[in-house]
């Protein structure tokens, strides 16, 4: 059976990690970021290595030159590396963006900027990059966008940059608390699949319009309030939000500042098909930042979209959303 080109590169991924994780007596995830830098480099750098061991990676490095293949079958594979590691010990913050969501964002960051020649894009908790990785890769020209990613996790942001050097995108990273104040200048596009939950800092928290009237902030409506921050005026935000976010006690302060600084483009409710169970619903939201001489669509563009399995239903929406853009872009 002829074995494709992400399964070829999942293999080798998977089988070095393997051998690093116990020669290093580290985790498979740290060893597979140790790995993915050793392609990258096309040498082997940890110096501690038995001959033994470093032989053993040479003859597998050897089987694979990774420059001739291509950016999303490297992704797809890394990915599938990454999903290896976290099963059975995944923290709620680690967990990674489904591709068919992936999928979706950039068709519609597609159909919403064109064919943009010199694109910025920030995701602001960028975790293992995936999301980014899949937006940068549907790029017709991948080479010429530039793109920051903000996480607060050191083994999240080291997967991330290894995977992004793996595909030769222009990333930045920055290891930080992404609500605290960034050296980012604005961007044409956010992407981010929200962090959900309370934000611990108080003092930073004070600093935001969004700050909750009592008690901890909202960690998602200030992701918000600095993603808008760092968009230039006209750019677009697309965000991955809880279907019950326009429902909490701080709904209308919410509301309030999204009416003042940005048009609500979009909400598109994803299939409860993708989610553990119902409670776990989420929704795209699609926000441009307001500027002179744009105005707010004539409707906004509501969908629940239907399984991906549904063809039929698929297509019907599609010519739908066709009408939408005529009609509003």
């Amino acid at each position: 059976m002829k074995v494709t080109p992400v399964e070829k590169l999942f293999m080798l991924f998977d089988e070095t990690a393997e051998i690093l994780q116990e020669e290093l007596d580290c985790t498979y995830l740290e060893a597979l970021a140790e790995s993915g830098e050793n392609l990258f480099h096309d040498d082997i750098l940890q110096e501690s290595l038995s001959e033994v061991t470093r032989k053993r990676l040479k003859r597998k490095y050897a089987d694979i030159i990774i420059a001739s293949y291509a950016a999303e079958d490297i992704r797809k594979a890394f990915q599938l590396s990454i999903l290896k590691g976290m099963k059975g010990h995944i923290q709620p913050n680690h967990q990674m963006t489904p591709d068919t969501i992936g999928f979706i964002i950039s068709y519609f960051t597609d159909k919403f900027l064109g064919a943009k020649t010199d694109l910025s894009i920030l995701d602001p908790a960028v975790g293992t990059g995936n999301l980014l990785s899949t937006i940068i890769n549907r790029q017709g020209n991948a080479s010429q966008t530039r793109a920051f990613g903000v996480e607060v996790d050191e083994l999240l942001i080291n997967l991330a940059y290894v995977g992004a050097n793996l595909q030769k995108q222009q990333t930045e990273f920055f290891q930080q608390d992404a609500l605290e104040p960034l050296f980012i200048d604005p961007v044409d596009l956010v992407v981010c699949d929200l962090p959900i939950g309370y934000y611990p800092n108080d003092i930073q928290a004070s600093q935001f319009e969004l700050n909750a009237s009592k008690g901890h902030a909202y960690a998602h409506h200030l992701f918000i309030e600095q993603s808008i921050k760092h968009t230039k005026p006209g750019g677009y935000l697309f965000f991955l939000i809880p279907n019950g976010l326009f429902e909490s006690e701080e709904a209308s302060k919410l509301h309030t500042y999204l009416k003042r600084t940005v048009y609500i483009q979009g909400v598109l409710q994803l299939p409860l098909s993708l989610f553990k169970d119902n409670n776990a619903g989420k929704s795209i939201l699609i926000l441009q930042k307001k500027k002179p001489g744009i105005e707010a669509p004539k409707e906004v563009l509501l969908a629940t979209l239907p399984k991906l399995s549904n063809k039929e239903a698929l297509d019907k929406m599609m010519l739908g959303m066709e009408k939408w853009f005529k009609e509003n872009k």
